[in-house]
């Protein structure tokens, strides 16, 4: 599920999952290179833990960010707010 909306000048968008969720001690380390999260279990998930650092990247350079918040066993939502000059 995905929402969009204009907030204080910038547009809000915020895209949720309905996975397994990120444990509390992991968010802070979710947009850090090479960075992958334990699996439940111990199972090896493909991925190189680039993704979100770059996507962080991306939106540094837009003079934006990118949050996280998360639940065990219901999902995740990553928010994140595009300044003025992103959008055009």
């Amino acid at each position: 599920m995905s929402a969009v909306r204009r907030e204080e000048g910038r547009v809000r968008v915020a895209i949720r999952d309905s996975g397994c969720g990120i444990p509390a001690d992991e968010l802070p380390h979710i947009f850090e290179r090479f960075h992958r999260v334990p699996q439940k279990g111990g199972e090896e998930k493909a991925g190189s833990g680039l993704g979100l650092a770059i996507s962080k990247r991306i939106l540094e350079l837009h003079e934006s960010i990118i949050e996280a918040s998360s639940r065990l066993d219901e999902g995740t939502t990553f928010t994140f707010h595009l300044a003025p000059a992103a959008l055009h």
